[in-house]
């Protein structure tokens, strides 16, 4: 079950006032007297007012809720450029001009700042540290720990692993045992055979799309496919280098370019061969690229993980040997 935490709340209300707003000015309704009155100032008050209160009083962060709030409230005058009538746009004619100022303010900082986080990255890489938390902790540092900041160290993840994955460290990773997970089953090859077909096809749909349908069209779509390229590419590096590791009181679990999992051993209740197919579903966690996932991890909340590794037996056997020996400590005291 997916919890709705107090941070999801402004992404939630920004999308609740482009959809509304959205729906007023672009229909005739009773609300704006069947398209013969839609004043833009109304639209005004909730980018000034309910934007910057909902940040402000949903987000720890006092500097986070106020560039929050610059982005969507951009983001909101650009799309009042849009759905707004030409004829019904008073204010929105001073406004218009601002938001590519303050866009471009707000893509330099972007850009300060991921140039910021590449530059502590390669020096965290460059220690013996662990190359986790070499990625993370610049982002986590400078928004704070949240749903932001995963989905930050993930595309940093992917960057890292595209341009600079030679710079890891393998034998830095947390946790006293490894296991790979790159041979089951043909994972990498697959994923460079997945690659080179991407790349072969590439020209041909872009001039394909670009003889029958618009050069704007094929060059959005070639774009896109670049950046899918760039993921497989860090996929395929990282998929041989990050393990799933076992440490004092928890397996690690790294897969790909993915966030890391951990779980602690007193919240598994049952480790077990898996020779099924398993399907997505809401408790279920799958770390797994191809073929059938060899590991089933059952959880005490209710979750299941599962897993594929190389060397199911010998994994196996020794987390349910440190699952035993902590509970055993356990009972002692």
């Amino acid at each position: 079950m997916i919890k709705f935490k107090k941070q999801h709340i402004p992404p939630a209300v920004f999308l609740l006032l482009a959809m509304s707003w959205s729906f007023y000015y672009l229909s005739n309704i009773w609300l704006n007297d069947y398209g013969k009155s839609k004043p833009d100032w109304l639209f005004l008050i909730d980018i000034l007012v309910v934007v910057p209160i909902t940040c402000l009083l949903f987000m720890n962060n006092v500097k986070e809720a106020l560039l929050k709030s610059l982005v969507y409230g951009s983001l909101l005058i650009l799309l009042g450029s849009l759905i707004i009538p030409a004829s019904e746009k008073m204010v929105w004619l001073y406004l218009e001009p601002i938001r590519y100022v303050i866009l471009g303010v707000f893509v330099l900082f972007e850009l300060s700042m991921i140039m910021t986080v590449v530059i502590t990255i390669k020096g965290l890489l460059s220690e013996r540290v662990d190359p986790d938390d070499a990625i993370s902790t610049p982002i986590v540092s400078f928004i704070g720990r949240s749903l932001v900041s995963d989905i930050l160290s993930f595309e940093a993840r992917v960057w890292t692993y595209f341009f600079f994955y030679k710079r890891v460290n393998q034998n830095a990773f947390k946790g006293q045992s490894h296991y790979m997970c790159h041979e089951k089953d043909g994972v990498k090859s697959n994923l460079l055979a997945f690659i080179i077909l991407i790349l072969i096809e590439l020209p041909i749909v872009h001039l394909l799309i670009h003889l029958f349908g618009s050069a704007l069209a094929a060059n959005i779509v070639t774009g896109l496919t670049l950046l899918g390229i760039i993921y497989f590419v860090a996929e395929y590096r990282a998929i041989s280098i990050r393990p799933i590791s076992l440490d004092d009181d928890a397996i690690i679990i790294r897969y790909g370019v993915w966030n890391p999992l951990t779980i602690k051993y007193d919240n598994i209740s049952a480790v077990s061969i898996n020779r099924e197919t398993i399907r997505r579903a809401s408790n279920v966690k799958r770390f797994n690229l191809s073929g059938v996932p060899n590991i089933h991890l059952q959880l005490q909340d209710g979750r299941n993980v599962y897993l594929g590794v190389d060397r199911p037996q010998v994994l196996i056997k020794e987390l349910s040997t440190r699952i035993h020996s902590l509970n055993t400590k356990q009972q002692a005291f």
